[in-house]
């Protein structure tokens, strides 16, 4: 049976493609909002973090209505970081929108959610979007995405998926890429025409695979996911069970339905065949489970969530600072925040370290571990984390590491530079193409050689570099990288910073403090750029004396200071650092604080006493 009333569509593309973009004029379009009312730009992106930072970061249900059909809509992150929440939310869906920009083409993230959504048989849709933009390629692009549905084997019906040329900024699209476009109805038929209805038997026993999960303080746990079969009513005796999990049965009862309407939730008495819905009044239930009607208990199959590559480990705070700023300090609220994060994210992996107040934390890249840490702060958690290590495999004998497919899109007269670059990091060029006077160029590369690029790749295209990466695979190790080609500014010991002793070392590099701020012995307050740590007395005051000299009362004039972001220190970090992390401040400090101690260890390690990972 197939309930032709429905679709569920999920939109997936490369970060910046304009998906949310395009969410918003569906919904405008779809009747979901009042004439009148004002709608905010992204209005998907409800996370604070999101807003600021104008990035997707969780899967979001949205659901607007076109000729009496409902479309149930999924806005996914485009960044590679956050490739488990669109793998996740596929299985809820029997079509994808994938978003393309007209300018920049197939980007890395294109690939790997075009792969992931044409492994699981769904239809696709493709919106070429931005065609407003003066520099659109639009027909290139087009060719562009044909040539990667073939590059990933794609069946003959999938190979004639139709393409819509949209701008969503504008609320037009077109079927036509020479004809202007005078709002969405295209897209909307091309929809309903393209995607399946969903189908199932709704005279079967209720089933229903859990693809997301949330916390809610009034009604306790929420599952999320399609009904694949028959129906769910309030009160109905039901039983959790998981495909991976033989020994998991438990019982419960649904206390409360919901539905997705426009950007609200509306509670119902039952849901069918092919309804996203959300369920509550079950406890113990984790992403991948089965939802099943009582009399017939048999699990889904969950799709496999891609393995982390990159770890760090989490601290409890020792420094002289510590317990000052934070509201949870201590390792039982650190490791139950954690352990929480890692059943609501599937793509994150949490284990105890070494230590009663350590933890090793395993995430999809930097900006995944970065945004945990964030959001971590802002909830009044204290803690420090350490610098971000990939984790080596052992495949037949041999260690391996992850590689990832790195695409940059720079101005011509930058590729030398990036080339060099790229050599000291152990790329492989895989292919280079011109773009007007800009040049599109692919590497594959150890993801380790991709920590503190971003930094680099601004500076050296003085800020006009685009870069885009996904994981690809685990190859033989590639050997030592040494990218980092500076040292550290160290603070010599405890106290405040004062101008005198900043104007005196200045010199020596860029200072990442000014004046008054509180320091302790250890604590990085620069960048020295000669290679090599430098201890440096930014406490120290101008000697008093009773004679007065010519000049002596100008004004000390200080260099404007470096502004270091969380992903900023987090790049920054060498393997003898620590990144401190309060609710107010993020500070850099040496692992080991007494300079003496410090240089003792060095001189052991240049001996070959001791070793570092």
């Amino acid at each position: 049976m197939k309930n032709e009333m429905l679709r569920n569509i999920a939109i997936i593309a490369h970060v910046d493609h304009g998906k949310t973009s395009l969410v918003n004029e569906l919904l405008k379009q779809g009747n979901v909002f009042r004439d009148n009312q004002v709608v905010e730009d992204r209005v998907m992106d409800s996370n604070d973090i999101e807003k600021e930072r104008g990035i997707t970061i969780l899967s979001k249900n949205t659901s607007c209505e076109y000729k009496g059909v409902k479309i149930n809509i999924i806005d996914t992150p485009g960044h590679a970081d956050f490739g488990g929440e669109v793998e996740r939310v596929l299985k809820m869906v029997d079509g994808v929108l994938l978003v393309v920009d007209a300018y920049e083409g197939t980007m890395p993230q294109t690939r790997f959610v075009l792969e992931k959504a044409l492994s699981l048989g769904l239809k696709v849709v493709v919106v070429v979007n931005k065609i407003d933009k003066p520099d659109a390629r639009v027909l290139e692009v087009q060719d562009e995405v044909l040539e990667l549905l073939m590059d990933l084997d794609a069946n003959d019906e999938q190979l004639n998926s139709p393409f819509v040329f949209a701008s969503a900024r504008h609320g037009i699209a077109s079927t036509d890429p020479n004809a202007q476009g005078v709002n969405f109805v295209p897209l909307f038929e091309t929809i309903l025409s393209h995607i399946p209805a969903p189908e199932g038997d709704a005279d079967a026993p209720a089933r229903m695979l859990i693809s997301s999960a949330e916390q809610n303080d009034y009604v306790g746990r929420l599952a999320i996911g399609k009904v694949e079969s028959g129906t769910f009513k309030v009160n109905d005796s039901i039983v959790v069970c998981n495909y991976f999990d033989n020994n998991k049965m438990v019982k419960g009862k649904i206390v409360q339905l919901f539905t997705v309407n426009g950007l609200k939730r509306e509670q119902t008495k039952e849901v069918s065949v092919g309804d996203i819905c959300c369920i509550a009044g079950i406890g113990d239930t984790m992403i991948g489970d089965t939802i099943c009607a009582s009399e017939r208990v048999e699990p889904l199959e969950f799709v496999k969530i891609a393995e982390p590559s990159v770890e760090m480990t989490f601290l409890v705070n020792d420094s002289p600072f510590a317990g000052k700023e934070g509201k949870y300090v201590t390792s039982r609220h650190l490791r139950d925040r954690l352990y929480k994060e890692a059943v609501k994210d599937l793509s994150l992996r949490v284990s105890d370290g070494e230590t009663s107040e350590s933890f090793t934390v395993c995430g999809r890249g930097e900006m995944h571990l970065s945004i945990l840490i964030e959001n971590m702060r802002r909830d009044g958690y204290e803690f420090q984390v350490s610098n971000p290590r990939v984790r080596f495999k052992e495949i037949d004998g041999k260690k391996c590491e992850p590689i990832d497919v790195l695409t940059v899109d720079v101005p011509a007269d930058s590729v030398g530079t990036i080339m060099n670059k790229m050599g000291i990091r152990k790329g492989e060029l895989i292919s280079m193409s011109p773009k007007g006077s800009r040049m599109k160029m692919e590497f594959y590369i150890p993801e380790r050689g991709l920590f503190g690029f971003k930094s680099e790749l601004l500076t050296d295209t003085k800020g006009e570099g685009i870069m885009g990466s996904v994981f690809y695979d685990y190859e033989p190790y590639k050997g030592e990288i040494d990218s980092r080609e500076y040292g550290s500014l160290i603070a010599f010991e405890n106290g405040e910073s004062v101008t005198y002793g900043l104007f005196n070392a200045q010199d020596r590099g860029d200072l990442f403090i000014g004046a008054g701020v509180p320091v302790y012995g250890g604590m990085i307050i620069g960048q020295n750029p000669k290679g090599e740590d430098l201890v440096v007395n930014v406490c120290k005051t101008k000697h008093l004396s009773n004679c007065r000299s010519s000049g002596s009362d100008e004004a000390l004039r200080l260099v404007p200071i470096r502004v270091l972001s969380l992903e900023d220190c987090i790049e920054f970090l060498a393997p003898d650092e620590y990144l401190e992390v309060t609710p107010k401040s993020i500070r850099m400090r040496k692992k080991i604080l007494d300079h003496t101690m410090r240089m003792r260890e060095r001189g052991k390690l240049l001996r070959g006493e001791v070793t570092v990972d």
